[in-house]
């Protein structure tokens, strides 16, 4: 059976991760780059006061009074939460595996396009979000793509449509990355680093062992107890996690890259040179280039999430009233993903022990003997705090920390999409389905688990790019009345939602800089 599901998924991962879906996706980011003037550059001044700069404000940071809202810090880092995950870790190592040193460098351009299509999925998330039955904000890309693609002339039924098939492809996407992906590197770096080898040694079926099920379960009871209490309770958690633990990996990394600091140079030059000419073992000429991209796109994705759709039905649980002012949040979740922490990790296993030695050899491609791509990080680490086998024991805990806190964020997610197909009275009902998957990610192999990730992913993608392109110019004239009265001062009406009731009472109440 598991043959079969490779075999089915295979096929459809060669399509929508083709040539046509990385098209979609670059080019997404590239059209929102260029008709917001390079927003991501020419604010960057602006959006980093209005995100990182306000995190002690108590606007920002105190918790929402308003039923069914969150802070925009409980906000972000819920997303991080589902964003910063194995992507992180093992995906940046994988991309390294296979594409080459060059895959970081794809990664970045991802990430950099990818900043705008995220701060245009959480405009257009914002702007047509609306109350559910039960007083919670509900938006995301399938109100988009039914109330704004949905209302262009004879778009009626394709806006419907692609809404729909946007939450289907979302529910199965919370059980493979948010969910099975997540689970299956947890426990994989948890036994090698904790081995209990009166555990490990027991084999129940097919090369898992009793261990892996254990901590299995013990996951699935964590997830129960957190994301059957809803939004707020994931917001709480994720609130005091996210922070400590990107903090702490960015700590651990900079002093693996300190002490290889010889090789910091070195390991740039091979993620920019390697990017357009590959090295032997990925291929040559413009195959191994295109391997590379491919690669660096896809992890790169698999890590911020941008593209997807996905944070942005977190980001409309917000209690601001400004569709751009939270979109600059979701500039600042891509550019905390994966331009510090998935860099961070590449520098770790680029620099650990030279490129042509360590647990990965950067010319040959090989990786050193008793490490995989999931353990791959926690052997660089190992090399520097070898004691007790401390290194690997800490980025067991990091991939801990990071996995299970997007399974939390990505059961909200998939709850958003069950809402908007079954109503929100039920959405109970998938968070019980969602957790009871969680023990499937102990069982399935690695790249089986991954692999179907990736193609959830990229099904994902398809509709809400559509969406956000033919949204394109609605996102062009938010954005300017935004730009026209907060950084020009002049007096333009501002755009807050397509309901007029909710534009009114948002235009009362007004967030004041």
């Amino acid at each position: 059976m598991l043959d079969k599901i490779t075999e089915i998924n295979s096929a459809v991962n060669g399509v929508v991760w083709g040539i046509p879906g990385l098209v979609l996706l670059i080019g997404t980011g590239i059209l929102m780059t260029l008709v917001t003037k390079v927003f991501q550059v020419t604010h960057i001044g602006h959006w980093f006061k209005k995100t990182l700069g306000s995190l002690f404000k108590k606007d920002v940071i105190s918790h929402s009074k308003e039923k069914g809202s969150i802070s925009p810090f409980q906000a972000l880092c819920t997303a991080l939460a589902a964003t910063v995950g194995t992507g992180n870790i093992a995906g940046v190592a994988a991309a390294i595996c296979i594409g080459g040193a060059g895959a970081v460098f794809w990664m970045w351009v991802a990430a950099f396009f990818g900043m705008m299509t995220n701060f245009s999925e959480n405009v257009l998330g914002m702007y047509f979000r609306r109350k559910n039955p039960n007083g919670e904000w509900s938006g995301g890309a399938m109100y988009y793509l039914r109330d704004g693609l949905g209302k262009k002339k004879g778009c009626g039924w394709i806006g419907k449509a692609l809404a729909v098939l946007f939450c289907i492809f979302t529910m199965l996407a919370s059980f493979g990355i948010g969910s099975m992906g997540q689970v299956n590197k947890i426990v994989a770096n948890v036994a090698a680093a904790f081995d209990v080898s009166s555990l490990s040694s027991v084999e129940v079926f097919s090369g898992v062992s009793l261990y892996n099920i254990i901590i299995g379960v013990v996951i699935m009871a964590l997830t129960a107890l957190i994301t059957l209490g809803g939004l707020k309770r994931i917001a709480n958690v994720a609130e005091k996690i996210v922070p400590f633990m990107v903090v702490l990996f960015v700590l651990g990394s900079l002093i693996i890259i300190g002490i290889n600091y010889q090789a910091i140079i070195p390991a740039f030059k091979a993620i920019f040179v390697n990017a357009f000419a590959p090295q032997a073992f990925v291929g040559g000429g413009i195959g191994g280039v295109i391997i590379a991209m491919t690669n660096g796109f896809k992890r790169g994705v698999f890590s911020n999430e941008a593209g997807l759709g996905s944070s942005v039905m977190v980001h409309a649980n917000s209690n601001i009233k400004e569709p751009v002012k939270q979109g600059m949040w979701g500039i600042f979740e891509v550019f905390a993903d994966t331009m510090v922490v998935c860099t961070m990790t590449a520098l770790v296993v680029l620099t650990s022990g030279g490129l042509a030695g360590g647990v990965f050899n950067v010319e040959t491609g090989e990786i050193a003997a008793g490490f995989t791509d999931a353990t791959l990080v926690g052997g660089a680490f190992n090399q520097v705090f070898s004691w007790g086998n401390i290194g690997q024991r800490f980025i067991a805990i990091a991939m801990f920390l990071f996995a299970f806190t997007t399974v939390l964020g990505w059961s909200h997610y998939g709850s958003k999409a069950w809402e908007y197909l079954f109503g929100a009275k039920t959405t109970v009902v998938f968070r019980v389905i969602h957790v009871i998957t969680v023990i499937f990610g102990a069982v399935l192999s690695s790249s089986l688990a991954w692999d179907i990730s990736d193609t959830f992913n990229g099904l994902m993608m398809i509709p809400n790019l559509i969406g956000v392109v033919v949204l394109c110019p609605l996102v062009i004239t938010i954005t300017k009345s935004y730009v026209d009265r907060k950084l020009k001062n002049k007096a333009v009406k501002p755009i807050l939602s397509y309901d007029p009731e909710i534009q009114a009472e948002a235009e009362a109440d007004l967030d004041v800089d």
